[in-house]
């Protein structure tokens, strides 16, 4: 479970209210950041991909000195630029400390599997692996990108995600962004396929009792009324989901108050279908009214069998 402050805004400090969005996309290569450039261009950002890292305070300064022409920049920047590795840290935080300016750095990743799959599928190569297998370039990339990934405001993982669904989702954070100071996503998802990497708080429902075993239950998901009664009726169950609520309508303001702009919240149980389901919808219907929030709900393993 993650404490309050914010560990990637250093200091804890909120952005300033009318600074300029500026957001540097970057990641690992086949993560999907072309998808997600061009969807915040059809928002309206002006946009550049793979700029040069050493031009990148002179785009801020120029957003900021633009006069309403340019009122939100998006970059991509990544391992294509040969000094990219060694001089964006040290940018990013240069960016961090310009006035009027709300630099905010969004990390795109996916699992080893998925981005194998996606050079295969474009027969490109990998950036650092000219002449070698995509295997050893994201095994590379990922090493070396560790550090930047750390500064990141936000980690996405795009494993399971369509190209649709990523444009979808980085519509989505951008018109989030003007609408709430901090946008929670309640994840479900399955032991059974692994840990999510982005998750800011996990929480474990194995211990509650399992619609799976229940043969009239076992083909449906967390999202029938069937499956919900199933839990509902059950006293320990109640309690638990109700303490669950408590301790986040509690700890929501402190992750407002300190500058958090996105909070997931991971609720885990064996397959990712029933119990999980269940409880990250009776959250988001139990959160909608917590001010200085907007909430959304993401199924990562509804599908599986």
């Amino acid at each position: 479970m993650a404490g309050l402050p914010d560990r990637r805004r250093p200091g804890g400090q909120a952005p300033s209210k009318g600074r300029q969005p500026f957001i540097v996309l970057t990641g690992l290569s086949g993560s999907g950041k072309s998808q997600a450039i061009r969807a915040l261009e059809d928002l309206g950002y002006f946009c550049v991909d793979n700029l040069p890292t050493t031009l990148i305070p002179t785009l801020a300064k120029l957003s900021v000195r633009a006069g309403g022409d340019i009122d939100k920049v998006a970059i991509v920047v990544d391992v294509r630029e040969g000094n990219f590795l060694s001089q964006f840290p040290t940018i990013f935080r240069r960016l961090r400390k310009m006035p009027r300016l709300n630099p905010v750095l969004i990390f795109l990743e996916a699992s080893n599997d998925a981005l194998v799959r996606r050079f295969s599928e474009t027969r490109r190569p990998h950036p650092l692996a000219p002449d070698r297998s995509p295997s050893e370039g994201i095994r590379e990339e990922r090493s070396r990108l560790n550090s930047i990934r750390d500064m990141a405001d936000e980690i996405v993982d795009t494993s399971d995600m369509t190209v649709h669904e990523l444009r979808q989702f980085f519509m989505g954070l951008s018109r989030n962004r003007s609408q709430a100071r901090l946008v929670i996503t309640l994840l479900s998802f399955g032991y059974k396929h692994g840990l999510p990497v982005d998750a800011d708080l996990v929480f474990d429902v194995r211990c509650l009792p399992n619609p799976h075993f229940v043969p009239a239950l076992r083909r449906r998901t967390g999202r029938d009324r069937a499956v919900a009664q199933f839990m509902e009726k059950d006293a320990p169950s109640r309690e638990f989901m109700d303490r669950l609520e408590d301790y986040l309508r509690y700890v929501v303001p402190y992750y407002i108050a300190v500058g958090k702009t996105y909070l997931t919240v991971a609720i885990g149980c064996t397959g990712g279908r029933h119990r999980s389901v269940m409880i990250a919808e009776r959250l988001r219907r139990a959160l909608t009214d917590v001010g200085g929030a907007r909430v959304r709900v993401r199924h990562r393993d509804i599908g599986h069998a």
